[in-house]
């Protein structure tokens, strides 16, 4: 028998692309990035010692709502995306995306004022106005999803859903692995402003796109099984 005869193990060819889906690569490499900076940027969290602590003293009953808050968001949210635990758990569904759409609603606002406290530690007025414009942008986007599913419109409240989550917990991510891996964090608060800046910029468009990826594969399948179950 040759290799090519030699049977999948049961395996089917449709099991076995499912795996190479651009969404689970996407997800996977965002959990590269969050291993990156819970070793980067988080540790201080379980070291007592780190000088991050003297940092953070006068703005640390903020920040503590504020992390817990955006942590939810961050973690729940890739929940929302999965097609087989919004048609299996539907329940679950509603309750993930409330505690996504509450935790953005107290960690957009908190993250503006952490950063004001910044401004007494040397940062420029003008990060503080980035942090406003950026947190804004989380929270309009989350705020419009809200509003779509309340209406009924789901097809645009997993539109807007995805932009909400490019502009907030994806930029968090992206701005702190541009940082570290480059080395251009330790150039000064200016040079991690600009960071911020263009990860805000481009947080829309990244969205648009994977939108419009999403929408490409569908009708790809959807074309596909239409070739298939059309008589011969």
């Amino acid at each position: 028998m040759s290799l090519s005869a030699q049977p999948s193990l049961g395996i089917k060819p449709s099991q076995q692309r499912s795996w190479l889906r651009p969404k689970y690569l996407l997800f996977a490499f965002m959990g590269l990035m969050l291993a990156y900076v819970l070793r980067h940027d988080e540790y201080f969290l379980i070291d007592k010692t780190d000088q991050e602590w003297q940092h953070i003293q006068t703005f640390r009953w903020w920040l503590l709502p504020h992390g817990l808050a955006g942590a939810c968001a961050l973690l729940l949210g890739p929940m929302q995306f999965s097609e087989r635990l919004r048609k299996r758990f539907t329940g679950l569904h509603h309750v993930v995306g409330y505690i996504y759409i509450v935790g953005t609603f107290i960690a957009a606002p908190m993250g503006v004022v952490i950063q004001h406290y910044n401004e007494r530690q040397g940062d420029a007025r003008s990060f503080t106005i980035e942090t406003a414009f950026q947190g804004g942008l989380w929270f309009a986007t989350t705020a419009i999803a809200l509003a779509l599913i309340l209406k009924g419109n789901v097809q645009a409240h997993r539109q807007w859903m995805t932009r909400s989550y490019c502009t907030g917990p994806l930029i968090f991510l992206a701005v702190r692995v541009i940082g570290g891996v480059t080395g251009w964090e330790k150039l000064g608060s200016h040079v991690n402003e600009t960071i911020v800046w263009s990860c805000t910029v481009c947080s829309i468009f990244v969205g648009d796109v994977i939108l419009q990826g999403q929408e490409l594969l569908r009708n790809r399948r959807s074309a596909a099984k239409t070739k298939i179950a059309a008589p011969a």
